[in-house]
């Protein structure tokens, strides 16, 4: 694994735009940085990251399995008593799910650490699954790359035989709150595979989706909502007022109710409670002190925090980093501190991508900080020897 310093295309910008990528920059900052990319070996690919994501769904996999029977899992991971039987149904009765991200620790060598599971609205699918492939496809075309560069990226491809594989009522809606360019950015790029797969799509806002007299979601023009892709989280519906209608809505929700199991970061302490000692997993424990001093070499993160929110990082040799954010109050969980590789004096990421049921891709974001924040920089891949 290497970090390899590379001449931007001139027209990179005009390319984002004609292809909508139009969340390539945060202000005057680079979101997508393409003045380097990461080069990875097949077996790194293979053995170190597609093979342990591999084991690390299945093992996530079955802690659903264990927790929809078990109240005294339900509780430890705060899920609310009203909604237990409506997680319990959608994964018994196999709802579909489309896709999820793990955030993993790796340099090369050793195993990669998980560092979280995103599995309800993980984004930087757009960049990861079409953005960074084109980029690829271009520098082999120019001869930037060798011919023969790889990368891994399935994304899209599993993404449409998920797709096809299931059988949808339609119209399939894409849902996400309206003002946010990444996240549209992300639901329009699933609602363009769906369609290329044949199924009748549409888009909406989550502010749009009404509820009518007789208890079924509705869009604007007041036409029920069969199946629903929503790019919201699964703890804020159980909250929201709207929540109670959800289970006798006959609206299919993707990503399902049984993914808040796996959204919550009180799953990393499920995890290697169960599984101690697994080469990528880290100790963590849910924190029953939240409002303590954090000990040095751990890590407190809340269970719902999203894109690095109120982490809270106490480094062995001292250092503290915190992330201000709205995720403060509720449940945590503390995890050993395990530090991110450096390359170029930035801290680097990898977020794995599974697709159902499968290994399907990575993409790389890198920040000067400890902590993955939704601006740090997203750096293409290309595989190499």
């Amino acid at each position: 694994m290497k970090r390899i310093a590379c001449t931007p295309r001139a027209d990179w910008k005009a390319t984002a735009e004609h292809y909508g990528f139009r969340f390539h920059t945060f202000g005057d900052e680079p979101y997508w940085d393409e003045s380097a990319c990461y080069q990875f070996t097949l077996r790194q690919i293979e053995d170190d990251l597609e093979e342990p994501t591999r084991q690390l769904h299945e093992l996530c996999m079955d802690l659903v399995a264990r927790a929809v029977d078990s109240e005294e899992l339900l509780d430890r991971l705060a899920i609310p008593r009203d909604y237990r039987d409506l997680i319990r149904r959608s994964w018994r009765d196999g709802h579909p799910h489309f896709y999820g991200r793990m955030d993993l620790s790796y340099d090369g060598h050793g195993p990669a650490k998980l560092l979280e599971a995103n599995y309800d609205t993980p984004t930087s699918l757009y960049e990861a699954g079409f953005f960074q492939y084109l980029w690829l496809e271009q520098q082999m075309q120019r001869g930037v790359l060798p011919a023969d560069a790889d990368q891994f990226n399935s994304l899209e491809e599993k993404l449409g035989q998920v797709f096809g594989a299931n059988t949808f009522a339609t119209p399939f809606y894409f849902a996400s709150v309206r003002d946010s360019l990444e996240d549209r950015g992300t639901v329009q790029y699933l609602c363009d595979i769906a369609t290329a797969a044949g199924l009748d799509t549409r888009l909406i806002d989550v502010e749009d989706i009404g509820l009518n007299p007789a208890g079924r979601f509705i869009d604007c023009s007041g036409a029920p909502i069969p199946s629903l892709f929503k790019l919201y989280p699964w703890e804020d519906m159980f909250h929201d007022r709207y929540g109670p209608a959800i289970a006798g809505s006959g609206t299919l929700f993707v990503e399902p109710p049984w993914k808040a199991l796996l959204s919550n970061k009180g799953m990393l302490a499920l995890l290697w409670e169960q599984h101690e000692g697994h080469p990528n997993l880290l100790p963590a424990f849910i924190d029953a002190t939240p409002e303590r001093p954090l000990a040095p070499g751990w890590v407190r993160k809340p269970f719902f925090s999203r894109e690095g929110a109120n982490v809270e990082i106490h480094t062995p040799d001292g250092q503290r980093v915190k992330e201000e954010g709205p995720y403060g109050g509720g449940p945590h969980v503390i995890q050993q501190f395990h530090a991110l590789p450096r390359f170029a004096g930035s801290h680097t990421v990898i977020g794995s991508w599974v697709v159902g049921d499968q290994p399907a891709g990575i993409g790389i974001r890198e920040d000067n900080s400890l902590i993955t924040k939704d601006s740090s920089r997203f750096v293409p891949h290309a595989i190499i020897g």
